[in-house]
């Protein structure tokens, strides 16, 4: 597919319900990510609203207005000092539109502002039985640390979890 213009933008109180409704579909597919749900709008507002000062919180947003995507970036460990430098990283984009650049997108943009705000490292997980994602995330520059297997249970079955990361 053709690579989709978007603008890459900080997330907005506003944009809670269009996020949800990124999620909740991908949420209800059981295939992308270890998330249940559904989640609301209120909750979602409620996190937005509680986003850590030094995290990263962008969304795509097409020609039209349009949410397609988010991504963010949360401190690793906001229990010590030790991993001031290293965040946890979030991709999500809108089923139907996925491998149109709106990742490569998101990804430029939280690097930037990432950078921006001290961090020098991004981890992250990706459900073993979900290539795609993983395959975008390495396109990214992430490498592969390792394999916690079994590590998240959904629905009664067992899913590995594949830990990755990347230096900034």
């Amino acid at each position: 597919m053709p690579a989709v213009d978007v603008l890459i933008r900080d997330v907005r109180l506003e944009d809670a319900e269009a996020v949800v409704g990124i999620l909740n579909p991908i949420i209800a597919a059981g295939a992308y990510t270890v998330l249940e749900g559904p989640l609301t709008g209120e909750v979602e507002r409620a996190f937005i609203a509680g986003f850590p000062a030094r995290g990263v919180f962008h969304v795509a947003e097409s020609r039209g207005g349009r949410v397609v995507g988010w991504q963010t970036l949360e401190p690793f460990g906001a229990y010590t000092h030790a991993f001031d430098h290293v965040g946890v990283i979030a991709t999500y984009v809108d089923l139907a539109c996925r491998r149109q650049g709106i990742g490569r997108r998101l990804f430029e943009a939280t690097f930037d502002r990432a950078r921006q705000k001290g961090y020098e490292k991004i981890f992250t997980h990706v459900r073993g039985d979900n290539p795609a994602a993983l395959a975008a995330y390495l396109k990214a520059g992430f490498q592969l640390v390792g394999t916690a297997a079994r590590h998240a249970r959904i629905a009664g079955r067992y899913i590995d979890e594949i830990m990755i990361e990347r230096f900034l």
